[in-house]
This record gives structure tokens, C-alpha cells and sequence, in this order.
């Protein structure tokens, strides 16, 4: 059976390679998503050139990504296995085979592992970030706030949950790790709300 273990891996990273953000942004004419703003395929980067109408259906649709491949990895074993497929497919958004492994920074797909593993971790983490991102503007420092909590309410599911749930985190943090070099120097971006553009 590993094959089949593996084989579903594999699909939960291509899965997760999707790049929604890019895909959305081309076909409403907004052009290359690498090309403006920071040059990022995530949400953040969408609501720049789209409007926060355009970033929440890309949020959706990397959250979908994720919740996919969770799915199909309960279904094939448990949910422990399913939250490493979700770990796939956030290696897929942030590493994409098509985008020359340079893709997103993983906070949208980490919600979909959250809302399908476990519903009330992904509300702790949903309203902490919100609260942290409408309070001080920096969407970057709630996702980091995500990255430390994630491991804690991993570990209090179950142990082996934990594991994914920390690689996630570590996973995420990586990527964000220009963000928080430049929170510590204050020159890190603010969010801009805008609904559409």
C-alpha cells in the first residue's frame, strides 16, 4: 500500500501547485500577477491589483486546494495522513512545479488543512488573525501568530496530528521570513483594503 500512500502525495502537491491567484488574475485581464505589487501569487498580492472581492475568491480557491487533498488522504488512510497530504499541497502553493517552484507563502492552503482536520482550530486561527490583522494592518504578523499557534493545537488533537501541524508551521514561517525581518525593522507593508479596483 505505501505506493498508493505515495502516489496520493504526489497528487496533493500538484494539487496544491495550482496556481489559483495567477490563473484569476489572467483571466479577469489584470495581467501577470509577478509582475506588480511584490510579485507574490497569494491573496494579498491579488487584492492589490483585483480588489478584496478578487483576493477572497483566490483565498477560497487555495483554501480548496488544500481541503482537496485532506480529503482524499483521511479517505485513503486517516486524518493524520490527510493533514500530511494537506502539507503537500501547501509545499505545491508555496514550491509549484509550473511556476519553476517559485509560488505563494502558504497562509490561505493552511486554513484549508485547519477548516477540514479540525473546525475549531481553524476558527482559533481564523479569528486571531483577523483580530491581528485588522488591529495593527500587517496581514504578516497574524499568519505569524497562525505559524506559533498551529503546533500547540496540533499536539492538544493528538500527538501524531501535532507533526503535521508543526511542519506546516515551520513550512509557512520559512516563507514568511522576509516578512518578518521586515516587521522587526518596521518596514514591513500595511494591508490595503480595497473592495475592488
Amino acid at each position: 500500500m505505501m505506493w498508493l500512500y505515495i502516489i496520493v502525495l504526489i497528487i496533493s502537491y500538484l494539487l496544491g501547485s495550482i496556481p489559483m491567484g495567477l490563473i484569476l488574475t489572467r483571466a479577469m485581464g489584470k495581467g501577470d500577477l509577478r509582475k506588480v505589487g511584490s510579485g507574490n501569487i497569494g491573496a494579498t498580492n491579488v487584492m492589490r491589483v483585483g480588489g478584496l472581492r478578487m483576493a477572497a475568491a483566490t483565498w477560497l480557491l487555495d483554501m480548496a486546494k488544500a481541503v482537496i487533498a485532506v480529503l482524499i488522504g483521511t479517505y485513503v488512510l486517516n486524518p493524520v495522513f490527510g493533514a500530511w497530504c494537506g502539507f503537500a499541497a501547501i509545499v505545491g502553493h508555496c514550491y509549484p512545479v509550473w511556476l519553476k517552484f517559485n509560488g505563494g507563502k502558504g497562509i490561505s492552503s493552511l486554513f484549508g488543512v485547519l477548516l477540514t482536520t479540525n473546525p475549531l482550530a481553524f476558527l482559533v486561527c481564523g479569528v486571531e488573525w483577523l483580530i491581528v490583522a485588522l488591529s495593527s494592518g500587517y496581514s504578516s504578523l497574524g499568519a505569524v501568530v497562525v505559524f506559533c499557534l498551529i503546533p500547540i493545537l496540533g499536539f492538544v488533537i493528538s500527538f501524531q496530528m501535532g507533526w503535521p501541524f508543526l511542519a506546516i508551521a515551520l513550512l509557512c514561517m520559512w516563507r514568511h521570513r522576509a516578512n518578518i525581518k521586515r516587521l522587526l525593522t518596521a518596514s514591513e507593508s500595511k494591508i490595503e483594503w480595497k473592495w475592488k479596483k
